[in-house]
């Protein structure tokens, strides 16, 4: 790769503190692609949270830069024997903790973003916490990059660069050799240039796992693709006229501070889609509950490293007098940055004795109603619930929502370096959503903004209908080709 691209998709530099070099892949001796498979010969980027043992794996943090995993992810694994070669490993927030991939260590270079309109452009944020995964399949660098969606960090960067973004229904891709951030929210997604792409990638990864018991069970999923086939043919059946989006129900949430352009809502109505005003009340709370939950699943999780098993080299070694609290303490204090140290702090805090109730419980408490307005506005009832009997669907009731990415275009990269912070957390307010409810989600690029650089529009479904998010997204992409 030429080094200036490499500058551009932000490869993560080498960890060594040695002899440093400022952008590196996996180890070149690994073997090349195979020759079959479903992803032959296929260039996949992959973030630096999901482990793989050609190259160490640091969530572009100083506490893991000399961290070897030993063991390879599940999702990697699976890419591996479908044939794919892993390209290299991308920047990230560190522990995915950000939205604008500029939470890093001092001695990495920033993500710029690619997709520029003109070449005299100031540089701009790539979005976050993928950042890397994004930037490089806008770029061209490869061919699909594989990411990690925690509440929005696979679908703001696609939106931001111009890509298609896949956050998957919780629990149909293994999280088994992903560093964890928040387990209940964690989800490994896939960014490509186009929903085709996405989709077989998607369809590899997608197995159950023994090795995560967070991972949907074949039975399962063979029950979502019962419904989604009865489904489908009920959509065909509904219309004596045959289009791509026959039948299909699609809601606008009345909460977004923003609309989907009208020429695509036309577009869709066109091809056969009912398009209808929905509400979803708690909606609005979702942001607050969001970061309740993630700062004290990342407050648990992050315990783990105070310089024994992990930790950088020179940060685990006992100094002269050093008690092993002084260190732990050390460790911590060098080896975390500030976004980390805050939402360990935030997350310790949710979790003590006196906050317990007043903040923990009832984050948790919101996020139940928020799945309760999910589950009132799908007509698709929810294939894993207790009381989903047979492959009837309601008669009343949407497929799937569709509202806008972000709240903005890729903010310039110097203004997200100075301000960090609510402004930076308040980018996070229409993906989060998705995430608490543990619903397949994707960023689709739709046309440019009024400054001439990408916007997305999101599309949600009921859990396991990735099929119907795939036909939605395709529409779409029809649609963006042609303004």
């Amino acid at each position: 790769m030429r080094a200036s691209a490499a500058r551009s998709i932000g490869i993560k530099p080498r960890t060594s503190t040695t002899h440093p070099t400022p952008y590196s892949w996996i180890n070149p001796a690994t073997p090349g692609p195979s020759r079959s498979g479903a992803l032959a010969g296929r260039s996949i980027a992959v973030k630096d949270n999901i482990s793989y043992t050609a190259s160490p794996t640091s969530c572009s943090s100083s506490m893991l830069r000399d961290y070897n995993p030993p063991y390879t992810a599940t999702c990697v694994t699976l890419l591996l024997k479908a044939g794919a070669h892993i390209a290299g490993q991308t920047k990230m927030d560190e522990f995915g903790m950000g939205s604008q991939t500029t939470h890093l260590p001092p001695f990495y270079t920033p993500v710029h973003n690619p997709a520029s309109p003109t070449p005299d452009e100031p540089p701009r944020s790539a979005g976050g916490s993928s950042g890397g995964s994004a930037a490089a399949v806008a770029e061209g660098s490869c061919w699909a990059a594989l990411g990690t969606d925690t509440g929005g960090s696979v679908r703001l960067p696609a939106s931001y660069c111009g890509v298609v973004g896949l956050k998957p229904s919780y629990g149909l891709v293994s999280r088994r050799g992903v560093v964890a951030y928040a387990d209940s929210l964690d989800c490994v997604g896939v960014l490509a240039r186009d929903v085709d792409t996405v989709e077989r990638v998607f369809n590899v990864i997608s197995h159950p796992d023994e090795g995560d018991m967070t991972c949907a069970l074949a039975s399962s999923r063979q029950k979502v693709d019962s419904i989604l086939e009865s489904h489908l043919a009920n959509l065909a059946s509904s219309s004596p006229f045959s289009s791509p989006l026959t039948g299909l129900r699609i809601g606008l949430p009345t909460e977004s501070p923003i609309s989907p352009p009208q020429s695509l809502l036309s577009h869709l109505a066109f091809l056969g889609a009912s398009i209808q005003a929905i509400s979803l009340p708690y909606i609005n709370l979702a942001l607050p509950a969001y970061y309740v939950l993630a700062s004290a699943e990342a407050s648990s999780n992050l315990g783990r490293y105070g310089g024994g098993w992990y930790g950088s080299v020179d940060e685990k070694e006992i100094r002269d007098g050093e008690s092993g609290l002084e260190r732990r303490k050390r460790v911590r204090t060098e080896g975390f940055g500030k976004e980390v140290k805050k939402r360990i702090l935030a997350g310790t805090y949710a979790l003590s004795a006196d906050e317990f109730d007043n903040t923990y419980l009832k984050a948790l408490h919101l996020r139940q109603l928020l799945r309760q307005d999910y589950q009132n506005t799908f007509r698709i009832p929810h294939p894993l619930s207790p009381s989903t009997s047979g492959l009837s669907s309601k008669t009343d009731g949407v497929d799937l929502l569709l509202h806008p990415t972000a709240i903005q275009t890729a903010p310039l990269l110097s203004a997200t370096q100075e301000v960090k912070g609510d402004s930076e957390y308040r980018q996070d307010r229409l993906t989060v959503p998705a995430s608490l409810a543990g619903l397949p989600a994707m960023s689709v690029p739709a046309g440019k903004g009024e400054d001439g650089w990408p916007v997305g529009v999101s599309v949600t479904g009921q859990w396991g209908m990735e099929g119907l998010v795939f036909r939605l997204g395709r529409a779409i992409e029809e649609w963006s080709a042609g303004q």
